[in-house]
């Protein structure tokens, strides 16, 4: 392949592709990265999703993903744990050194935020030794707080970067997704305290109107109102060189033919600089 800059097609993106079809994708469209999600990977097997990545010449980025920690049944929470510890081992499989966490949201059946957010920090302090041994780093990410009920209570970056310092930076960081972060005032400040902590940086756009599954409500880059080339510069300045991941959850966007989206993808991505 060409020098292109650090751009990664994030699964979801295509998410109605296999995993060998985003790869020819990505390759078609020199697209240099992926982000894979595990669903795709256990519908090809692990052995053959790692070899179809090496055989494309490709790197990926991240693994998609773990968390949901926030179980009220022991036996469901210990289940969670264990699942996580597989995806560590997926993902130094796949070649990734980073496994983005969805964390979990509200406890079922409880109002309490405090309550979720240490079982989190539990969960993680138990993988640790599990991802130090795989050289594979969890990335805590920040939803935006429509989403704290159901799926992620951490909802600010200072939030997450709070509780990733509890653990080794060998083990621990978080990810920068501007769907998710780009409203928050302190921002760029917690960039900047990140450092290399930053694990994963994601990018695509806020649209307006929502649709009535928010978490739909991704466009392409340059579509929206987020005002990517300062948090680019910040996630810059704090030391990230990695790959830089579009991912985008929208219907129409799935919809329409996967090369026509990876071109799209290609050309708005120096609008996020």
């Amino acid at each position: 392949m060409t020098a292109l800059p650090p751009l990664s097609l994030n699964q979801a993106t295509v998410n109605r592709l296999s995993v060998s079809e985003a790869v020819d994708l990505c390759a078609r469209h020199e697209i240099a990265a992926i982000g894979l999600w595990r669903e795709q990977v256990a519908a090809a097997g692990l052995a053959a999703a790692a070899r179809a990545v090496q055989a494309a010449g490709l790197r990926v980025s991240s693994l998609c993903r773990g968390g949901f920690f926030t179980h009220a049944d022991p036996a469901a929470r210990q289940a969670a744990i264990a699942d996580n510890k597989a995806a560590i081992a997926e993902a130094a499989a796949l070649g990734t050194g980073t496994l983005v966490l969805v964390s979990g949201g509200l406890v079922p059946g409880s109002r309490d935020l405090g309550l979720a957010r240490r079982m989190i920090a539990d969960a993680i302090g138990e993988l640790v030794p599990t991802a130090q041994a795989h050289g594979v780093r969890l990335g805590i990410e920040a939803l935006h707080p429509v989403f704290a009920a159901d799926r992620c209570v951490v909802t600010r970056l200072g939030e997450a970067l709070d509780l990733a310092a509890q653990f080794p930076a060998d083990a621990v960081g978080v990810v920068v997704d501007t769907y998710h972060v780009w409203w928050d005032a302190a921002l760029l400040a917690d960039i900047a305290r990140a450092g290399e902590r930053i694990v994963s940086y994601q990018v695509c756009d806020w649209i307006l109107p929502l649709p009535a599954n928010t978490l739909l409500g991704r466009g392409h880059v340059g579509d929206g109102h987020i005002d990517f080339p300062p948090i680019t510069a910040a996630v810059a300045a704090a030391g990230y060189t990695g790959d830089i991941e579009v991912e985008i959850f929208n219907e129409a966007i799935w919809a329409a033919p996967p090369d026509e989206t990876a071109d799209t993808v290609r050309k708005r991505f120096p609008l996020a600089f």
